[in-house]
Parts: structure tokens; C-alpha cells; sequence
């Protein structure tokens, strides 16, 4: 077999892959919003319950993946608290499909965003945003024009590390979602398949290759996008 040949993925491999992104993307897009108003607030509010919020939201990291994956099932699972009502009253499934893998993706990336964004926003000079409301500004103005744009490197690397951290997911997923071909078999299910088949050792090389290329490009992606931001805004 040519070296063509065996670094050609097969249907089901370019499957993963093609899910992998969409399932990254789609989580990246869904926690970008919350994690700036989270990291926001944990930056620059002081407020009843901070501390647990904090400790609510980094807890995934500390937590084996497939606790949160465990809980996911007990909340939105077919049987859950939520998942029966969903299921039951709009015929909603979430638990076993690409969309349940998004919310897996998601509770185990979110920290990682939380964490970039309050950095960058606890970086943010505060006699700025002081400068501003004196001035007359909406706290609203104040965070789009001082705010925000001054935390946009850190808000990038956060959008960034989501996107990665999604694309390595295994714990929680697999727990919630099951491994389900060309439904919920992302690239690190797939290589822990073909890692279980015999004569699986070519698939797995070419799916590690495959994920630590997709990894390393978006650790430099994340690089070069925060000093482009960081000179645009002068930083």
C-alpha cells in the first residue's frame, strides 16, 4: 500500500472528523455569549454567591469527565428531569444525538472560555471604565466601548481553547451520547474504536495524526489571532 493510500481516511474516519468540527463549532458558538457575561462578572462584580458561581463553573475541570456526563444523562436524558419533559411535550431528544454531544462539548469547554475571558478582563484598567461613567456613559456603552474591546485578545483565546477543548472531548460525551457511528462519533470515539478492533493500529495513527494536527493548529491560530486583536486595539 502506498504512503497515499494509508494516510487516506476512510468514509467513516472523514465522518468523525466532519462531526468533530461541526460539533466544536456549534459548541464555540453557543458558549461565546455566556462565557463573556460570565467572565465579565466574575472580573469586575462582587455579588452574593461569586464563590459558588466560580466553583460551579470551573467544577468540570476537576471532576472525572464522566461524572458530568452522568449528570447530563440524569437531566436531560429520555428518563431526566428535564429530557422527559422535552421528550414528552415537543418530542425533543437530546440525550444519543450530535446535538446532546454539542451540550457535552460545551459544560466540559465552558471553564476553559470562563477562565481566558475574567483574565483578560480583570486585565482591563478600571479608572478607564471610572473615566467613562463619569463622563456620562451607559454602564451598557461603557462595557462595548472600553470593556469588551480592551478584553478581545482574551476573548479570542477563550473562543479558541473552547474550540479545542471541544475537539478532545471523550468523558462526558461518550457517557451522554453514547458512540453512535456518523451520530455522535467524534474523533477521540473513533480512535478509541478503532483502538478496540483488530488490526486497528493504521486507523488510530492516522485519527491521532488527524486530531493533534487539528489541535496544533488551533493553538496557533489562538496565538496569532490575540497579538493581531492585541495591535489592533494597541495593546
Amino acid at each position: 500500500m502506498g504512503s497515499t493510500g494509508y494516510w487516506e481516511l476512510t468514509p467513516q474516519e472523514l465522518s468523525a472528523f466532519l462531526l468533530s468540527l461541526k460539533i466544536a463549532l456549534c459548541c464555540t458558538v453557543l458558549l461565546t455569549i455566556p462565557g463573556i457575561i460570565v467572565g465579565w462578572l466574575l472580573a469586575k462584580k462582587q455579588f452574593f454567591g461569586k464563590a459558588l458561581l466560580d466553583a460551579c463553573v470551573h467544577l468540570p475541570l476537576v471532576l472525572p469527565p464522566v461524572v458530568p456526563g452522568y449528570l447530563l444523562l440524569l437531566l436531560l436524558g429520555n428518563q431526566g428531569l428535564i429530557g422527559k419533559w422535552l421528550h414528552e411535550t415537543f418530542d425533543i431528544s437530546i440525550a444519543f444525538t450530535w446535538q446532546g454531544a454539542v451540550v457535552a462539548s460545551a459544560v466540559m469547554s465552558f471553564p476553559l472560555m470562563v477562565r481566558a475571558v475574567r483574565l483578560s478582563f480583570e486585565m482591563v484598567e478600571p479608572q478607564l471604565e471610572w473615566i467613562a461613567s463619569t463622563l456620562g456613559a451607559h454602564p451598557l456603552q461603557v462595557f462595548f466601548t472600553i470593556s469588551l474591546p480592551l478584553a478581545l485578545p482574551g476573548v479570542v483565546t477563550g473562543i479558541i481553547l473552547a474550540f479545542s477543548r471541544s475537539l478532545g472531548e471523550f468523558g462526558a460525551t461518550i457517557t451522554f451520547v453514547g458512540n453512535i457511528p456518523d451520530e455522535t462519533r467524534t474523533l477521540p470515539l473513533a480512535i478509541y474504536s478503532v483502538t478496540q478492533t483488530p488490526g486497528g493500529e493504521g486507523a488510530a495513527l492516522r485519527l491521532v495524526v488527524l486530531s493533534t494536527a487539528l489541535a496544533f493548529s488551533a493553538l496557533l491560530a489562538s496565538d496569532v489571532l490575540a497579538k493581531r486583536t492585541q495591535r489592533l486595539i494597541g495593546r
